[in-house]
C-alpha cells in the first residue's frame, strides 16, 4: 500500500534507485531537485533534505521565494514518486503549476499519480486553497488524463521554456472550520 511521507535521509539508497532508473538529464518533478543538488554522498542527501524542509516538510525555493509541502510517494521501503504542492501564485507558479509529480518509470501504470494528486490536493485544502493550477507537458497524455480525473478543467497549451505545456485548473474548495 502507498503512503506519502516527509522526505527523509532514511531512504537515501532507495531514492538514489529511483533517480537512477529515471537516468540521467531526464525530468524528475515533485522532487524539488535542483542542477546544483548533491545528492550522491550521506551528506549532500542530507543538505537536500534538509533543504526541502525534512522537519515540517516544507521549505522556501530560494530562486522563485515559493512556499512549497514535498511528499515522497513510497511503498514499504521503495521511493516510487515525489509530488509538491506549491503554495502562493507567483511568476513561478503561473509558470509551472501548485503542483508537480513525478512516478518512477517502473512503477508507473498503476494508478499512484492519481491517487497522489487526490492526497495532495486534500493537503492544498487544508492549506485553505480554493483552486490549484497544474501544468504539464503537452504530450503527456498519462498526466493530462491524471489531472482529468481529479476534475482538472483546460485552460489551454502555452508555449513554455521546456516546450508545450497544457495547463488545468481543479477548483477543490475550503475544508469547513
Amino acid at each position: 500500500m502507498p503512503a506519502l511521507i516527509v522526505p527523509t535521509t532514511r531512504l537515501h539508497t532507495a531514492w538514489l534507485e529511483a533517480h537512477d532508473e529515471w537516468g540521467p538529464g531526464s525530468h524528475e518533478d515533485g522532487f524539488g531537485l535542483r542542477p546544483s543538488d548533491e545528492v550522491d554522498s550521506p551528506a549532500g542527501f542530507a543538505a537536500w533534505v534538509a533543504r526541502l524542509g525534512r522537519e515540517s516538510g516544507q521549505a522556501t525555493i530560494e530562486a522563485h521565494r515559493v512556499h512549497c509541502t514535498y511528499r515522497w510517494i513510497v511503498e514499504g521501503d521503495q521511493v516510487l514518486g515525489g509530488i509538491a504542492l506549491r503554495h502562493g501564485f507567483n511568476d513561478f507558479v503561473q509558470a509551472a503549476g501548485h503542483v508537480g509529480y513525478g512516478i518512477r518509470p517502473s512503477a508507473r501504470r498503476r494508478g499512484l499519480a492519481t491517487w497522489a494528486l487526490g492526497r495532495i490536493l486534500d493537503e492544498a485544502r487544508k492549506h485553505g486553497m480554493d483552486q490549484v493550477l497544474i501544468v504539464c507537458a503537452a504530450d503527456n497524455i498519462a498526466s493530462a488524463k491524471t489531472i482529468e480525473r481529479h476534475g482538472g478543467v483546460p485552460e489551454g497549451i502555452r508555449d513554455t521554456h521546456l516546450g508545450p505545456a497544457r495547463r488545468y485548473w481543479i477548483k477543490i474548495g475550503r475544508t469547513a472550520t
